[in-house]
């Protein structure tokens, strides 16, 4: 982490004697989806947001992709999506309670599917310095399947985007 951290040296727009240019990091959007990738993003990002005095905005996509009515003619309870909704919200809460204990200014937002979308829609309105997420590392025919969040937000980001797997 810390040579990571080190490599993102970003203190201030200045130009160093190398010429290379850093820029301040001040907002960090993280995309926590609640995997163990996902848990070790924060963690860089809580190591990155104390290096630099800056404060992270938490961001889960709730998709519900189940249809209300099944093929099969199974309806789903009306209050199905509120319940799901509500454990989601409480599992974003135990990780915003969590980085506030490790002393980082810190938000939650619950975003609308499709996931990479949504993140780079609240990095854009929070005018965000960086988005850290975790990544699976699929490869092959599971990648081709599944796609990639990460990938797409990295293709549609406006800042940085770090990933950490």
């Amino acid at each position: 982490c810390v040579r990571i951290a080190r490599s993102l040296r970003i203190n201030g727009p200045a130009t160093r004697e190398d010429g290379s240019v850093s820029r301040k990091i001040e907002k960090i959007v993280v995309a926590v989806d609640f995997s163990d990738n996902s848990g070790h993003a924060v963690d860089m990002a809580v190591d990155l947001a104390k290096k630099f005095g800056a404060r992270i905005d938490l961001i889960h996509v709730f998709e519900m992709p189940v249809p209300p009515v099944t093929p099969y003619e199974l309806v789903l309870p009306d209050n199905f999506v509120t319940e799901a909704r509500e454990s989601v919200l409480k599992q974003l809460d135990a990780v915003k309670v969590d980085v506030e204990g490790r002393g980082v200014e810190v938000a939650a937002h619950l975003g609308d599917a499709p996931a990479y979308v949504a993140i780079n829609e609240l990095a854009k309105e929070l005018a965000a310095d960086l988005i850290v997420m975790g990544t699976r590392g699929n490869t092959g025919l599971k990648h081709i399947v599944l796609g990639s969040v990460a990938e797409r937000t990295l293709r549609h980001a406006e800042c940085p985007v770090l990933t950490v797997k």
